[in-house]
């Protein structure tokens, strides 16, 4: 061994690629990740068309009424599941801001 060279005892130490049970975990949240896309994607496909809906309606882009039910429901959802209310309310209002841009969108372009 040179000198200034750190002996490591890799016979202790795993390897992430080779830790069974870590790449278990792995694969399911990985699983769980695509399964939120593909529902992420199709429920921007519904709210799409709901814009489409609102620019040829005259509607606004916006319902706040409808915003907050969605909060509070969803909240009352996320204590049901044990998870995080605040992380679902954020989470859902990043999405709700994102479906009004694309409704703002589709309402310049019926204008």
């Amino acid at each position: 061994m040179q000198a200034g060279t750190i002996a490591v005892d890799r016979t202790t130490q795993a390897e992430p690629s080779s830790d069974a049970v870590l790449a278990g975990f792995r694969r399911s949240i990985d699983n769980i990740d695509s399964a939120l896309i593909c529902m992420l994607a199709e429920r921007f496909r519904i709210t799409q068309a709901v814009g489409e809906y609102k620019a040829r309606t005259s509607l606004p882009p916006a319902d706040p009424a409808r915003e907050a039910q969605q909060v509070e429901r969803l909240r009352r959802l996320a204590v049901e599941a044990d998870l995080d209310p605040e992380f679902s309310e954020k989470f859902i209002r990043f999405v709700i801001e994102e479906v009004i841009r694309h409704h703002q969108q589709a309402a310049a372009a019926a204008a």
